[in-house]
């Protein structure tokens, strides 16, 4: 399976100011993805998607390889990551290469397990499945079953999230649930450009390492880097 990695990386970053390229430990943040990426066995291919020319130098120096800058259009606060693969997409097919599927590494969960991303391949190709995440396991009072919605604002009434009309009693009784957690996303690439989606009919999944993990999205997250940084300097 040919399969193209693009990690994504804007330079207009509000939460962390020029957080893919703050240094974190000894490397920016952006070098930490791009290493795991670089050991891989099955990636076919790996660039950095961005549209700073600063980001791009630092990248490079690292040793992403930047074969396009991203049009300024397509690195908004609010820009769809799929409008980003369908861009990485169509500038290989342009060249006559194309790619089975894509694998997102976003550089803000810059810790992943030696040989995590080439798990994920085997068990999606595996599957075979259209969409593969990695996951973290949903804190049981955090449940989908034990979340409830409200069912009137007016009457100050709530009703179970899933839709249950009687709750789940006991913990020991609740299904295993997870939440995604943006470390690793493998997409057949024709669920992108033929049904403009990121998650296809069947979804699998891979679980993450909890210890070590965090998504940089402020300053606290940041905090939370450093420190596990220096554990596993």
């Amino acid at each position: 399976m040919k399969i193209l990695a693009v990690i994504p990386a804007r330079g207009g970053s509000k939460g962390v100011p020029k957080k893919n390229i703050k240094p974190l430990g000894n490397k920016p943040l952006l070098g930490y993805t791009i290493d795991s990426a670089n050991q891989s066995e099955k990636l076919t291919t790996t660039i950095v998607s961005t549209d700073s020319e600063e980001i791009a130098e630092i990248a490079k120096a690292n040793g992403a390889s930047i074969p396009f800058i991203r049009p300024k259009e397509l690195a908004e606060d609010k820009t769809p990551t799929i409008e980003v693969l369908k861009h990485a997409i169509r500038f290989f097919e342009d060249q006559g290469k194309f790619f089975d599927a894509i694998c997102i590494l976003q550089p803000t969960t810059p810790f992943r397990r030696e040989g995590f991303i080439d798990e994920a391949i085997d068990k999606f190709i595996r599957t075979n499945a259209d969409t593969l995440i990695s996951v973290l396991p949903v804190p049981h009072q955090f449940n989908p079953h034990w979340v409830f919605e409200v069912s009137d604002a007016k009457e100050g009434k709530l009703k179970i999230a899933t839709g249950e009309k009687t709750i789940i009693p006991r913990r020991q009784e609740l299904p295993q649930s997870y939440y995604r957690d943006g470390s690793v996303y493998l997409i057949k690439t024709e669920w992108i450009t033929k049904y403009n989606t990121l998650f296809g009919e069947t979804i699998g999944y891979i679980e993450s390492a909890s210890d070590d993990f965090v998504n940089i999205d402020t300053m606290e997250d940041w905090l939370k880097a450093e420190e596990i940084a220096r554990q596993y300097k």
